[in-house]
């Protein structure tokens, strides 16, 4: 039987050495890794999500989705009853077309009163053309008047000259000093003052009762134009304004927009490409305004929240990239980017105290093991869509760097 062959001590301790050696430097190499390229096994797969709450109220006629659906922005939801909603919208516009025609009735009667306006400023211009036509009329006569009064004056002055020569050459015919030829000649001049007199007094009482005349003309063409000035005061303050019609279009137009958007959310649209669920709901239940239906994930943008040791903060910073595995899919990596880091978390009372109201309650135990606090930092997954994920899911998250 041969003998093995004992390894020289030199061999024994170089290869104690070299695993030394390897040992040292694979845990300098995991203390790197750990330090530079950060990771968590708590990371929690995130998503917006809304919940789907009707604007109006009203019976649910029909749902178009069914649970855990995905939909595209726009797709119709599910439909409220739209019929009192079709009637509002219908009286709304009826009595927004009723308004305008009141506007367009106004509008004509504001014409015509416009014009009775006009036509009473016509026939006050006209009494205040007669009135000065009459006034002139009444200068004349008293014109006439005074002319007619010294033409009777002068025509006495001569009846009188005439009649005095008459009474004294009549003595001088019996004494024959004048001759009957020349007596004659006198009382013919006589009688034709006397004429002449007559007339022009018959002239004076016509300037006269032309002045009386001029007198009630003029008096009554001040009546008709204080007359024609009152109906043209009338008819000013008969016009009526549009201010109180008009003024009520904002109302109407917000009535009419008021009654098409509430007719318009009847109809419940995806925001956004979503992933639907909780719907418990079936068609036939009455929905109430701000009561949620189910709930939407949007399903545009998925990111991870994984929450690290304080110490390892410095070596992450928004812009670095990362990989994310989800345990339903361990092989699959998946890429993302550092969005942000959080700034603050909730103090743990066994180490600061409790900061409540009075005096702060400090604990009187001493911990000898300080655990460092854990921040949450926020992933964006960069190459995946909604159809791959699920909100809630578990996640590694691994830092990468730059």
């Amino acid at each position: 039987m041969n003998d093995v062959p004992t390894p020289a001590p030199m061999t024994i301790r170089n290869l104690r050495i070299g695993i030394i050696a390897a040992t040292l430097i694979t845990g300098l190499l995991v203390l790197y890794v750990v330090n530079y390229y950060p990771r968590t096994d708590t990371a929690v797969v995130f998503a917006n999500y809304i919940g789907i709450a009707p604007q109006v109220d009203g019976p649910i006629t029909h749902f178009y989705v069914r649970d855990n659906q995905l939909v595209k922005a726009g797709e119709l939801l599910f439909e409220i009853d739209d019929r009192p909603y079709g009637y509002a919208l219908e009286r709304a516009k009826s009595d927004q077309q009723m308004l305008e025609g009141q506007i367009v009735d106004l509008s004509r009667t504001i014409a015509s009163q416009e014009s009775g306006v006009s036509v009473s400023q016509a026939n006050t211009h006209s009494a205040q053309a007669d009135l000065s036509r009459y006034a002139a009329a009444m200068d004349e006569a008293k014109a006439d008047v005074a002319n007619s009064q010294q033409g009777v004056e002068r025509a006495k002055a001569q009846w009188a000259y005439a009649n005095n020569n008459l009474h004294r050459i009549e003595p001088l015919l019996a004494k024959q000093f004048v001759t009957a030829d020349q007596v004659d000649l006198v009382r013919t001049q006589e009688v034709a003052q006397a004429q002449a007199l007559k007339q022009a007094e018959s002239q004076l009482k016509l300037s006269e009762a032309r002045l009386l005349s001029a007198q009630a003309q003029l008096e009554r063409a001040k009546s008709v134009i204080s007359q024609s000035q009152a109906q043209l005061e009338q008819s000013r303050h008969a016009v009526s304004t549009m201010e109180p019609l008009t003024a009520q279009r904002g109302a109407k137009e917000s009535a009419v927009q008021t009654a098409q958007y509430n007719f318009d959310n009847t109809k419940v649209r995806a925001p956004f490409d979503a992933r639907v669920t909780n719907l418990i709901l079936s068609e036939g239940a009455y929905a109430h305004t701000g009561q949620q239906i189910f709930t939407l994930i949007d399903a545009r943008s998925w990111w991870v929240i994984g929450n690290f040791r304080e110490t390892q903060l410095k070596h992450i910073a928004p812009g670095m990239k990362a990989d994310v595995y989800v345990l339903s899919r361990p092989t699959v990596r998946l890429e993302g980017i550092v969005d942000s880091i959080g700034y603050g978390v909730t103090p743990d009372t066994d180490v600061i105290s409790n900061l409540g109201n009075g005096l702060p309650d400090v604990q009187r135990t001493l911990n000898w093991v300080h655990l460092a606090s854990r921040y949450p930092v926020r992933v964006r997954i960069t190459d995946t869509s909604g159809d791959t994920l699920r909100l809630g899911e578990s996640a590694v998250l691994v830092i990468r760097g730059f």
